[in-house]
Parts: C-alpha cells; structure tokens; sequence
C-alpha cells in the first residue's frame, strides 16, 4: 500500500509526538493497553499513527523510531498487520510471532495478548467483525465465531491480492468518499481477501446452499447457531425450520451429511474452542468450558476436541 494513504479524506485518527509518555498516552487507548512502556534506542525518538476510514473498516499507518511493548486487546474488530521496517512480535510468552517484513499478519482474535515492537513503519486494516462474518457467510456456515488459521502463512498469491484489494479501498475512499457504493464494495472486497490470506475455520457451504429448496434447513442451521447455548431438541429444530422431524432429519443428511444433532455438537465444540482460546489458566477449568457446552463426558470432550483442533483441550487454556 502506498505511503500516501494519509493524503486525502480526512483522518480518522492523527497524533504524532516525541516524547515516550505522550507516545503511551496516545497509542494504548486505541489498543485497550494497560501496561505500556515507550523508550529511545538511537538517535532521535519520534512517533506518527494516522488512520483512514470508518467504524467498518480503517487503514492505518503507525511509525516509531523507539521501542514500545505492552498488551493489547482489540474487542468487535479483526486487524490485519504488517511492517516494511523495524522489528515487531506479537503474542510475546504464548504464540509468539515475529512478523516479517511484508507479510500480513493477524491480531490474535478476542483475546488479550502482549506485543513488542522497535524502530518501525507498519501498516494496519481494522475490519468490523460483524463485516467479516457477512463476507464470510457468502462461502461457509458461520456461526459468531471468528477463528482464523493463524499458524499457515500466506501464500505469494493471497498477499499480492490482499495489497491490491487494500489499494482499490483506499482509492475508493479518496476518490468517492466513506458514503459511497463504491467503498462499501471495496471494504467487503478486502474482507474477501482475508479469507484469501487465511483460512477460516468453517466447514464450506454445500453446493446449492442459497437456493430456495434449502431455505428451510438454512433457518435449521442458523436457529442452532442463535440457540448453541440452550438446552434443544430435534423438535425444537424442526419447528424453527418450518419442517417435520422427519423432513429436518433427511434434510440434514442430504445436504449436511450428518444429523442436526451432530451439527449443533460441532458447533457447541467450536463455542467451547473459542471460550478456551480467550481465557487463561486459574480464570477457568477445561470442565468448567466443557460443562458450559453441554460436555459431560471429559474423555469423549477430549477426543473430539483434539481431532477437531489438533491439541486437547487443555493444552489450548494453557498457551
């Protein structure tokens, strides 16, 4: 993206300084930072972050010739990185990641989580949530759960096309402004990016998923989505649905190749997944998780969980 990103429409956000506790006072709050420490390396310490866009989505620019650490939560957005100089590591202590120059990168999602970063030029797109969920939607069952392969790099290919798609945004905004169709698309063009740039975790909507013929089992599949957390039948399902048990029942093994039940059981695993991603040992247990999701057998918790993500349960709370 080119560095004239801050030309243009008005900014969003614009502060710079050079003074470490300025620097901190500037910074945390757009980060829900608590514990931050600005300092010099070499030379002269100087700091700018400058920001474009909407509550939808924003490119952002920040620079330092300095260090700065501390934590970081980000709450309602997915944020995309990446820096063209410096050094920079996020997920400091758990899973960390030193990003390399270029490559996009990946907030760790609804989870607080430590960075370090020194003498630095690094660009930011901040995407709404809800605006990854509906472009995500167009191509895979989702529920509310935003969960990214965040340990596969991109491709050549998927970050030649992010950088395109995030140029076309910011030339949208220049030329057409943040009320036009034409930056409505572009924000959801850049959001089809990032699904390019890592993979979600979803299962792929089955061929014919928006026809009329399968209105009623999409009401099915997104009713368990709503109501994951409730105790629910078959009956239940079929009601919403509009359908017989029996009619709900084929439905779903026609098109889903498994039961309602085992769909609701995967997306309670996945609920759980994400409940154990953002907590921390002594917060919660892994039975407290699995009890909260309808989960009373430890060891077939365990099993299913290790298949689905790889790792058991407990070993996720832990990192």
């Amino acid at each position: 993206m080119s560095s004239t990103a801050e030309e243009g429409p008005a900014s969003l956000v614009s502060v710079a300084g050079t003074d470490t506790d300025t620097a901190v006072a500037d910074l945390a709050g757009m980060y829900a930072g608590r514990a931050w420490h600005s300092g010099r390396t070499d030379g002269d310490y100087w700091y700018r972050y400058v920001g474009i866009g909407d509550e939808r989505m924003s490119i952002r620019r920040s620079q330092m010739h300095g260090s700065l650490r501390g934590d970081v939560a980000v709450e309602g957005e997915v944020v995309v990185q990446w820096i063209d100089s410096g050094s920079a590591s996020i997920d400091v202590g758990r899973d960390e990641i030193r990003l390399q120059h270029g490559v996009p990168t990946l907030f760790p999602i609804e989870r607080r989580f430590d960075m370090d970063y020194r003498d630095w030029d690094q660009r930011l797109v901040h995407l709404d949530r809800d605006l990854v969920l509906d472009v995500a939607s167009e191509r895979y069952l989702v529920d509310r759960t935003v969960d990214f392969d965040r340990t596969t790099p991109p491709t050549p290919a998927a970050i030649a096309e992010w950088r395109r798609a995030v140029a076309q945004s910011v030339q949208a905004l220049r030329t057409s402004g943040n009320e036009s169709l034409a930056w409505h698309e572009a924000q959801r063009g850049v959001a089809s990016a990032l699904l390019d740039l890592y993979r979600f975790r979803a299962e792929a909507v089955p061929a014919g998923w928006g026809q009329h013929r399968n209105a009623r089992i999409r009401a099915a599949v997104e009713y368990l989505h709503a109501h994951a957390h409730e105790p629910l039948t078959v009956s239940d399902v079929a009601r919403a649905s509009d359908l017989s048990v029996r009619g709900l029942q084929e439905a779903f093994q026609r098109t889903l190749d498994r039961s309602p039940m085992q769909y609701l059981r995967e997306v309670r695993l996945r609920r759980a997944h994400e409940d154990l991603v953002a907590s921390h040992v002594g917060q919660v247990s892994v039975a407290d998780v699995a009890a909260r999701w309808g989960f009373t057998h430890m060891g077939r918790f365990s099993g299913e969980y290790l298949r689905r993500f790889g790792e058991y349960p407990k070993q996720t709370l832990r990192r």
